[in-house]
Parts: C-alpha cells; structure tokens; sequence
C-alpha cells in the first residue's frame, strides 16, 4: 500500500512544481478486452527545460524519501505549497536527509560557479577577482548567502523560482512560435526574389496551392467538447459512443490513476483532432504548427475546465465542465490556419532586427578577418626574424672556425666547444724497430753467460 502511495503522490507534487515542458504526445491505446494486473513501473520524469531541473528532481526525491514530509506533503494542498508553509517541515525531516539536501546544494553551487566562470571566459571578462557571492544572487533558485547548507528558504525559493519560471513558459512558447513563423515568411519572400518574373510567378502558384490543400481537412472538433470527447471514446478506446460516460472516460484517461489530468494527459487526448489537420508526409502540413496548434487546445480546455488555476484537472472539475452549454453547443474552433500569427508591421521589425544581427555579424567578421590577416602578417615577420637569427648564428661560427684555425687552435663544434681530432700515425714509424724507435741507448746485458 505504501508503494502505492507514493506511486501517486509523486505526479502530484511534481505537477505542482515540475509542470512540464515536453509537448511530445502520444495516442492512448485502450484493449477493449480484460486487462491482467499490471506490474507497477517508474514513470519517465518529464523535462521542464529550466537550467536547473536536474537540482529540482533531485531535492524532490530526496525529500520524499523522509516519511514525516511525505505524509505533510500528502495532506497539502496548491496554495500550502506554493507559498512556503510546507517548507517549514523540513526542520523535522530526517539527520540523512538533512545531510543528502546539503551535498546536493553544494553541488548546485559548484555547478553554478563553473557555468559563471564559462559565461565570464566567453565574454573575455577578468575573472581573478570576481565575487561568486555576489554572482550567485542572479539565481533565484537558492539562498546565495549560505552555500553550505540546506535550509527551509532553499526550498521555499526553490519552489517560488520554478512556479514563476513554469508558469511563463507557455507565453515563451507562444512567442518562440511567433517568431518561427515570420522567420518562414521572411525566407520564403527572399527566395522569390532571387527568382525571376517566370520562374517567381510559377513558384508563388505552387505555394499558394500548397496552402489551399492544408486548408482543406475535415471539420476540427472544439477542445473538451462532448463531440471531441466521444470521438476520443469512439476511435481511440473503441467504445460505443451513445454509452459515453464522463467519470469513465476520465479514470480511462488518468493513466498514472493520480486522481487528476495533467497537461501531458490532455494533450494526448487531442492526437486524433490534430491528425485530421497534419500529416508528417504531407509537404504542405509544418509539424511545428502542429505542436502550436496542441498548445492552443490544452490552454483552452485548462482555461474552460481547470477552476482553481493549478494545472490540473480534478474529476470534480471534469465533470462540472459537462455540465455547461459550451460542453454540447460549443464554438467552432478555429485553427492556426484561419489568421496569420503575427501582423505585417510585426514582421517588418523582425526583418529590421535581422538585418541589424546580420550587419553586426559582418563587422564581426570583418573584425575577424582583418584579425587574422595581422597575425598573418606577424607570423611572416617573425618566420623572416628567425631565419636571419639562423643565418647569423651560422656566419658567426664560420668565423669562429677561421680564427680558430688561424692561430693553431682546434676547431670549434656548433655550441662552441672544442672538437680535439684523433692523433695519426705515420706508417713508416709503426714499422721501425721498436730499438730504432727509442731515442736512449740500450744498456748492455749483464751477467749473462760466458760461451766458449
């Protein structure tokens, strides 16, 4: 029972905090026969995409392993969370705990120091003197005055940092998309210039039919609709759609059994909405707009259905939204290709900005180059310097030699050390008798025997 608790309460905390950023998505397949038990597995932690999401999983896991805060955490709800009272438990955790909690804080400020250092190299500024204390305060994530240690602030701005940073990612999504899109545009109008009148007139038709076969797809249900939900019941869980049940549908849905949907799990209830629009074989269908357009259907159905604002969709919650007029009569929905993402002056100042980075990058490049032409130009002089250096070394001991041999002396070897050659021998004096050779007279033998 115990495993299963936390089975379930880990999606929750970690929805709360690590609401995530991956928009991947995949189709729900229901067998529609009995299903044998399943083996509980670990679920593959989703990436928030914040610079520090390896820390943040890390102080997650390791708090939930202390029983007393696993048991707060379970009772807590959004707002206790968020704004810090749960973090005053973490005096009572575990000594282990308190210990694992502070090697892991070290470990992020080592990794923070090294990614200053990096910043403060690329950018060719001094940094023998830089004051990482005084550095570390631009992360939000963690008390910068106290390195050492993790304290009940650590986690309060840790939790506060990554509500903050999550909550704003799907505006940056939106205007990294935005950007996507002029970027395509601009491209597209420079190509046809480079094309002349024929050719540009051939390809401006191509594009345009390209566009009307895109817009040409069957009818987009809206989003959480009772018409999108039962095709959902109907095609993916093969169910028959005049016994469509809401409650079974959602405990069909929550796939972790966490008792809520999450973002992941509604997105993954619009693969059959978004398959009617795109197709990845398609030339005419951008997977980019599809993921836009699956971003713009979750934001929808959150803003319609999620009543407490905490990401997250309760059977509560669910079940009221049924209950709307906008369930059985909603709006058409209308999809990306209805109005263009950005207006004709929005796209103007993205050009003026491109061409500001591109003139930047000229002049850097210029800069470069002209860079390099002078260490060029160094390296010549410095490769002349050194061959004149080299042939005055080598008249220097030539004249050496000369005086050397002048007054007698040996010659000199290339350091300037003496080289003494072997003396000779004159083949005449090897054969001489060795008498002949030596220039004292022999005395004569003495007392040698008298012969008669």
């Amino acid at each position: 029972m115990a495993s299963r608790r936390r089975m379930n309460l880990k999606p929750g905390w970690l929805m709360l905090l690590l609401m995530p950023a991956a928009v991947w998505s995949v189709p729900i397949n229901h067998d529609g026969a009995s299903q044998e038990p399943k083996e509980e597995v670990q679920e593959e932690s989703m990436d928030t995409g914040l610079y520090y999401d390896r820390y943040l999983r890390e102080v997650i896991e390791v708090l939930e392993t202390d029983p007393h805060f696993r048991e707060k955490l379970q009772t807590a709800n959004t707002e206790d969370i968020k704004n810090g009272r749960l973090s005053k438990e973490l005096d009572l955790v575990s000594h282990h705990v308190r210990t694992r909690l502070d090697e892991l804080k070290r470990q992020e400020v080592s990794r923070l120091r090294m990614l200053l250092k990096a910043k403060l190299d690329s950018t060719n500024t001094q940094s023998l003197q830089m004051d990482h204390s005084s550095l570390l305060k631009q992360f939000e994530h963690l008390d910068p005055h106290n390195q050492n240690t993790f304290e009940a602030k650590d986690l309060e701005l840790l939790i506060s940092a990554a509500t903050k940073d999550l909550e704003n990612y799907d505006a940056e999504r939106h205007d990294e998309f935005k950007r996507y899109e002029m970027l395509k545009e601009h491209e597209r109008r420079e190509y046809l210039k480079g094309l002349d009148q024929e050719k540009r007139e051939k390809e401006e038709k191509r594009m345009q039919d390209l566009k009307e076969k895109h817009r040409q797809h069957p009818k987009v249900n809206a989003p959480g609709s009772v018409a999108q939900l039962r095709e959902v019941w109907e095609e993916t869980d093969g169910l028959d759609p005049h016994e469509f049940n809401p409650k079974t549908f959602f405990k069909l849905h929550d796939t972790n059994e966490d008792g809520v949907l999450d973002e992941q799990e509604l997105e993954a209830l619009f693969t059959k909405e978004l398959e009617k629009v795109y197709d990845p074989k398609n030339e005419e269908d951008d997977m980019m707009e599809m993921e836009e357009e699956r971003l713009r259907m979750r934001e929808h159905v959150m803003k319609n259905v999620d009543t407490n604002k905490d990401r997250l969709v309760s059977l509560e919650e669910f079940l009221k939204s049924t209950e709307r007029k906008e369930f059985n009569n909603p709006k058409e929905w209308e999809t990306l290709d209805a109005k263009p993402a950005y207006t004709e002056d929005e796209l103007q100042r993205f050009e003026a900005e491109l061409r500001d980075k591109e003139e930047e990058l000229k002049r850097k490049a210029e800069t470069l180059h002209q860079e390099q032409e002078l260490l060029r130009e160094r390296g010549k002089a410095l490769e002349a310097q050194k061959r004149e250096y080299q042939q005055a070394v080598l008249e220097l001991s030539q004249r050496k030699k000369e005086q050397q041999a002048a007054v007698g002396q040996p010659p000199a070897g290339p350091n300037g050390e003496l080289q003494f050659q072997p003396q000779t021998h004159n083949p005449e004096e090897a054969e001489a008798p060795a008498g002949a050779r030596n220039s004292l007279p022999a005395e004569p033998p003495q007392n040698l025997p008298i012969h008669t």
